[in-house]
């Protein structure tokens, strides 16, 4: 089987195989030739891209793809060189001078971007090892003397897949929505090499009422009454966090330098379909069960560590939680819409222009952290926050908020902001979706898409990640906080599970 999947890769790559120095040269020289200023000229680096390189915010995102064969890394860089080096961020240097920061085209070096170590076939446990890779690799940096990202191919067969690749983008590259689409539209589907993937887009419900006149007008008063209000209020918290509110101590809470402590990235899949289960039966969102489940997970695992804390050691399923507990997700959220799949793979192609790059706004998403007799609660209740916070203009507040406190006060106040914010709140939460069809990463079929980051003020991190009828669920901790991250990850897995049974028990499907 290998021999024929080696055949077909070799021979798939789209172009003829070059260095990507010359490459990288060539796209230089028809760039010039063809006044692309866009790629040449140097451009000063956004605030936000700027706040990715003080000391408490040094972030860098990391994507972990899990392929169903062997990785050929001629191929991979042949490829390269064709796609994601013909985004001017990638083949770019970010050069201080006179105390601005800014985006100096350069020639790229593959050899340098691209690691593929030597590995030992017959370890005794190759996950193991693959966890302990990535743990080393957020304890070490990129070099500014070339672009900030690199590809680490390994040829290891875990218990999901046959080879791993792990891509590594510093975050002021761009936010993380905007660098996965990248990623993604340097793929094709398998069943057709010239197919973008296909990304689902929610649809909106029909509006269509037979409300008319007055009725229509008080509805959309209620509803904009309701949006400033609910901001009015987002903002108020957004502020009192900056100032002094911050989440109760509990086990999932860093402590003060979380931001510069190794991380270690657990992950689980479990299915879509089951997710989606629970969605039809409840009538809510994907969004919803996902922040549902977590919550359920959350409160399991606090609710274990509180228990044994407990000197009479207090039964594990029994309510041993304090009475209350202020525990939130900070979401920062790129208001600037992110460019799609098919727009980044023309800037690639065409070298046609495309909005980019990091416009940050805050939102403060509360956890509910309780011990609930009827698990469908947690579903309940995480419909009724996000719903809340679709009704809201808290993203473009605070983005305002921050970009007011940079321009007024400079970058080191603003830098302080975003990390008194994001340090008194307790993780970060986000749900990203997918390709609904097989896809291929240079011509190699992917098993399984697991995004997460290191380098964040906070101890834990957790992404949702959606591809074809799998869930990954990614947890990014700091194992000084929550030293047995896979219970954690368990934890969130059994409580969709426990969360699915209750919908078959009251007969809801």
């Amino acid at each position: 089987m290998e021999s024929t999947n080696s055949f077909r890769l070799r021979k798939q790559a789209l172009k003829p195989i070059e260095t990507a120095r010359s490459s990288a040269s060539q796209r230089d020289e028809e760039v010039s030739k063809n006044n692309g200023q866009r790629t040449c000229e140097e451009e000063p680096l956004s605030p936000s891209s700027r706040l990715y390189h003080e000391p408490n915010f040094n972030v860098y995102v990391i994507a972990i793809m899990g392929c169903k064969t062997k990785i050929y890394p001629d191929v991979v860089k042949a490829n390269l060189g064709h796609s994601l080096l013909r985004h001017p961020r990638f083949s770019s240097l970010q050069v201080e001078n006179n105390g601005e920061m800014r985006w100096v085209p350069t020639e790229v070096d593959l050899e340098r971007h691209v690691i593929v170590p030597e590995l030992d076939q017959n370890m005794d446990s190759p996950d193991k090892f693959l966890e302990d890779y990535v743990y080393n690799l957020s304890k070490t940096t990129i070099d500014k003397s070339q672009p900030l990202w690199d590809l680490h191919l390994l040829n290891l067969r875990t218990s999901e897949s046959e080879a791993v690749g792990i891509f590594r983008i510093h975050h002021s590259l761009g936010d993380g929505t905007s660098l996965l689409s990248l990623l993604l539209a340097c793929t094709r589907q398998m069943k057709d090499s010239k197919a973008l993937p296909t990304i689902p887009i929610r649809k909106k419900k029909d509006k269509k009422s037979d409300r008319i006149g007055i009725w229509r007008i008080l509805l959309r008063f209620w509803f904009v009454l309701q949006v400033f209000w609910n901001t009015v209020v987002d903002v108020f918290m957004f502020i009192a966090t900056a100032l002094f509110l911050t989440d109760t101590q509990n086990p999932l809470k860093g402590l003060p330098g979380s931001e510069s402590t190794p991380r270690r990235i657990v992950y689980r899949t479990v299915s879509l379909d089951d997710i989606k289960f629970v969605k039809n039966a409840m009538n809510t969102t994907i969004n919803d069960v996902a922040f549902g489940m977590t919550q359920a997970g959350l409160s399991r695992y606090i609710n274990r560590i509180c228990s044994e804390n407990k000197k009479d050691g207090g039964a594990t399923e029994t309510n041993n939680l304090p009475k209350s507990i202020r525990l939130r997700s900070n979401l920062l959220v790129n208001i600037r819409p992110a460019p799609g799949i098919q727009a980044l793979a023309d800037m690639m192609e065409k070298d046609a222009e495309v909005k980019w790059g990091n416009w940050i706004g805050y939102v403060l998403l509360p956890f509910t952290i309780a011990v609930r007799e009827d698990p469908l609660d947690y579903v309940r209740n995480a419909k009724a926050i996000i719903d809340r916070k679709k009704r809201s203009l808290e993203a473009f507040c605070t983005f305002y908020i921050a970009d007011w406190a940079l321009n007024l006060f400079g970058i080191k106040a603003a830098s302080a902001l975003s990390h008194k914010v994001i340090s008194r709140t307790t993780m970060c939460f986000s749900n990203m979706v997918g390709p609904v069809e097989e896809i291929g990463f240079c011509g190699h079929p992917m098993a399984f898409l697991a995004p997460s980051s290191y380098g964040q003020p906070y101890a834990l991190m957790i992404n949702f990640q959606s591809y074809i009828d799998k869930m990954t669920i990614v947890l990014s901790v700091d194992e000084g906080t929550i030293p047995n991250p896979h219970q954690l990850c368990d934890d969130i897995v059994e409580s969709l599970q426990v969360i699915k049974d209750a919908v078959l028990t009251r007969g809801l499907a």
